[in-house]
């Protein structure tokens, strides 16, 4: 079968940038990345995640280029995920980060499951709108439970009055 995903730019404010790609449902989410960044023309040399999503756009886990944990908890890697393991009819929705220094976000969504076409290459780019802006659209981060009021550096301490301050100064 053939998975055909949308793949739009997050963008608050600028026109919809988005690209169609068809691609089959048994190649990995390398591959998947390897055709976004084509169809939007990066180099492909920059670190990129996937993270599972659900109807609300919120992040779940994450599926990365490389396995980054460090023995710890492993995690999946999108040369070892299929798409079909990922996505399918129930679960539609991926969220693509590409440039963890500029944070290009990308809402990945599965649009339809098609027959495959015979003589056709895939993955295959369907369809292009909108140009890609030269920088990475800011994103408004939200936190909850977010205490406005929260200042780090007020704790009551006097800098210049070392006679309280619990040390040695002749500690060396």
């Amino acid at each position: 079968m053939i998975y055909r995903f949308r793949i739009l730019l997050d963008t608050e404010k600028e026109e919809d940038v988005f690209r169609d790609i068809e691609i089959r449902e048994t190649d990995s989410l390398e591959d998947l990345h390897n055709s976004i960044t084509q169809s939007f023309g990066f180099d492909g040399l920059e670190m990129a995640s996937f993270y599972v999503s659900n109807e609300q756009w919120d992040q779940g886990e994450e599926i990365s280029m490389f396995d980054v944990s460090e023995g710890h908890d492993t995690i999946r890697t999108m040369s070892e995920t299929k798409l079909n393991e990922v996505v399918d009819k129930t679960q539609t929705k991926l969220i693509y980060i590409y440039d963890f220094l500029s944070m290009w976000t990308f809402l990945v969504e599965l649009a339809e499951i098609v027959e495959e076409a015979e003589g056709t290459d895939y993955p295959s780019l369907m369809f292009v709108h909108g140009q890609i802006p030269d920088t990475a659209p800011e994103k408004a981060f939200e936190a909850e439970n977010f205490d406005d009021d929260f200042n780090e550096f007020d704790d009551d301490l006097d800098l210049d009055d070392y006679e309280s301050l619990d040390f040695d100064e002749n500690w060396n």
